[in-house]
C-alpha cells in the first residue's frame, strides 16, 4: 500500500492535475473492495499509465496499479508474481509471451504451473492451458483496447457537451451531422472545417460572408451569439416590441445580421435607441410632424424607430437628421411655417440641416425662432411698403443664427427700420426706434 511521500510523486501530480492515490482503492461504482483483489498501490506504476492517456479517476475506479504494473482488479490468476516475471524475460529485456501465456493458463485452469519459463508440466492443467491460449489477451493488447475504449467514450462525451451546448441556441442541428467526425476522432481544425463548410451553418452565421464581403474579418461563433445577446438585451431594456428581436430557425434573429455585416457595436446599437426613443419618439410632438414633414407624411413611430436602427444609415447621418427634426419642430412650435408643399418641406429640411451643421441646439432654436416668428413678419411688410428687396423668415433666419449672409441681412432690417423711422415722427418714430434697439422690427 502507498501512502507515504515517493520521489516521483511531485511528476506523477502534475500529470495527473494533482491527483494522489489513496491508501483503500475503490471500484467503478465508487463501493470500497467491491471486485478489487489488491490494495498494493506504486505511484510509480500509476505515473506511467498516465502518461500511456489513462486518468487519474479511471486508475481510481480499477483500485489503482500495483508494483507489477497490473489493475488491483484484476484477477490474481490474470497476473505474474515478480518471480514469474523474471522467469519469462528474456536477456534482452523483452517478455516471452508464449512462456508467459503458459503459466497464465496454468493458473485459469487451476494448474499449478511453476517457475520454468514453460509454466509446469502437469497434464490437465497443461492440456487446459492449451486449450484456452487463444483467448488470452498480452498486456499491450489490454491497454490498447482499453485506451481505445477510453478515448471512444471521451470523443462522445466531447459530442454530448457540445450538442448540448449549442441546442441551448437553438444550433443542435448544425452539430448533429457532424456526429461521426467528432467520435472518430477527427482533428478540432477538421471539424472546424467542415461545420463551417455546411449550408446550416453559413445560414445561421450570415453576416460573416457579408462582413467579408465588405473587408471586414468574421468574427467567431462565440462572439457573433455574444452580439445578439447584448443587441436583444438593449432593445428589451428600452421596451422595443418583441418583433424585433424575435428569434427564427436555429436561433436566428434575422434583424440583427446588418448589425453584425456592418460592424455595429451594442454601445453605437445603445446610442441609436437613445436617440429614437429620447429625442425623437419622446419629444414634443412638433419634432415628430417635423421628422413626417421632411422625411415623408406617411412615416409612423414605428418608421421613425426603424429608421434610427437601420445599420446601413451611419450614426452621425441619423443625429444629423434628428437634429434637423428637433430645429424644424422648434420653428413649428414658434408658428412659422416649414412650408406647403413636398418640394417646400424638403427646401425647408435642408434649411433645418443647416442650422444644425452651423451647431445649432434644439435649445438655441426655440430661442432663436421666437425672434425671427417677431422680425420676419414685420420686416416682410415694410420691404413691400418701401419697396425694398424681400425680408423673409429665410432672411431673419441668416441675421438671428449667424448664417452665411448674416451681415447683409442685418443692414436690411436697419435700413427697413431707418424708412419707418423717416416716413413717421412723434410716438410712432419713437415705437420703430424702441424696436430697432430691441433687436426686432
Amino acid at each position: 500500500m502507498v501512502d507515504k511521500p515517493n520521489k516521483n510523486l511531485e511528476a506523477y501530480k502534475k500529470i495527473t492535475g494533482g491527483y494522489v492515490p489513496t491508501a483503500t482503492p475503490k471500484d467503478a461504482t465508487g463501493m470500497t473492495g467491491v471486485g478489487i483483489t489488491g490494495t498494493n498501490r506504486d505511484i510509480a506504476k500509476e505515473m506511467e499509465a498516465s502518461t500511456l492517456g489513462y486518468s487519474a479517476q479511471y486508475i481510481a475506479s480499477r483500485g489503482g496499479i500495483n508494483s507489477e504494473g497490473y489493475f488491483n482488479d484484476t484477477p490474481l490468476t490474470g497476473q505474474l508474481t515478480a518471480e514469474e516475471r523474471k522467469s519469462v524475460t528474456k536477456a534482452d529485456g523483452t517478455i516471452d509471451s508464449n512462456a508467459m501465456l503458459s503459466i497464465l493458463n496454468l493458473k485459469a485452469t487451476g494448474g499449478t504451473g511453476g517457475t520454468g519459463g514453460t509454466g509446469g508440466t502437469g497434464g490437465t492443467g497443461g492440456t487446459g492451458g492449451t486449450s484456452g491460449a487463444g483467448g488470452l489477451k498480452t498486456d499491450a493488447q489490454i491497454v490498447a483496447e482499453t485506451l481505445a475504449a477510453e478515448k471512444k467514450a471521451e470523443r462522445q462525451s466531447a459530442y454530448d457537451l457540445l450538442f448540448e451546448q449549442f441546442n441551448q441556441y437553438g444550433l443542435g442541428a448544425l452539430v448533429e451531422p457532424l456526429k461521426g467526425l467528432i467520435i472518430s476522432g477527427s482533428s478540432p481544425s477538421e471539424f472546424t472545417i467542415r461545420l463551417r463548410e455546411t449550408d446550416a451553418y453559413k445560414k445561421r452565421f450570415a453576416a460573416n460572408a457579408a462582413r467579408i464581403q465588405k473587408g471586414l474579418t468574421a468574427i467567431s461563433e462565440a462572439e457573433y451569439l455574444g452580439l445578439e445577446d447584448q443587441y436583444q438585451n438593449i432593445m428589451r431594456n428600452y421596451g422595443l416590441p418583441a418583433d424585433y428581436y424575435t428569434r427564427g430557425d436555429m436561433g436566428r434573429q434575422e434583424g440583427f445580421e446588418k448589425f453584425i455585416a456592418n460592424d455595429v457595436s451594442a454601445a453605437e446599437l445603445e446610442d441609436r435607441v437613445m436617440t429614437a426613443k429620447n429625442r425623437v419618439m419622446n419629444s414634443n410632438p412638433e419634432v415628430l410632424q417635423a421628422i413626417k414633414d421632411f422625411y415623408g407624411d406617411s412615416i409612423t413611430d414605428g418608421d421613425i424607430l426603424a429608421y434610427t436602427l437601420n445599420p446601413t444609415k451611419g450614426l452621425e447621418d441619423i443625429k444629423r437628421k434628428v437634429t434637423a427634426a428637433e430645429i424644424g419642430g422648434a420653428a413649428v412650435q414658434a408658428g412659422l411655417n416649414l412650408g406647403r408643399t413636398a418640394e417646400e418641406k424638403a427646401l425647408y429640411a435642408a434649411r433645418a440641416a443647416e442650422l444644425g451643421a452651423a451647431g445649432i441646439t434644439k435649445q438655441q432654436a426655440q430661442q432663436g425662432f421666437q425672434t425671427v416668428a417677431e422680425v420676419a413678419p414685420r420686416g416682410g411688410q415694410l420691404a413691400e411698403i418701401y419697396k425694398q428687396n424681400p425680408y423673409t423668415q429665410t432672411t431673419a433666419e441668416a441675421e438671428v443664427f449667424g448664417l452665411a449672409g448674416s451681415t447683409e441681412a442685418a443692414r436690411q432690417r436697419k435700413k427697413l427700420t431707418s424708412l419707418e423711422t423717416a416716413a413717421f415722427s412723434g410716438s410712432a418714430g419713437a415705437g420703430a426706434i424702441a424696436r430697432d434697439r430691441a433687436g426686432v422690427l
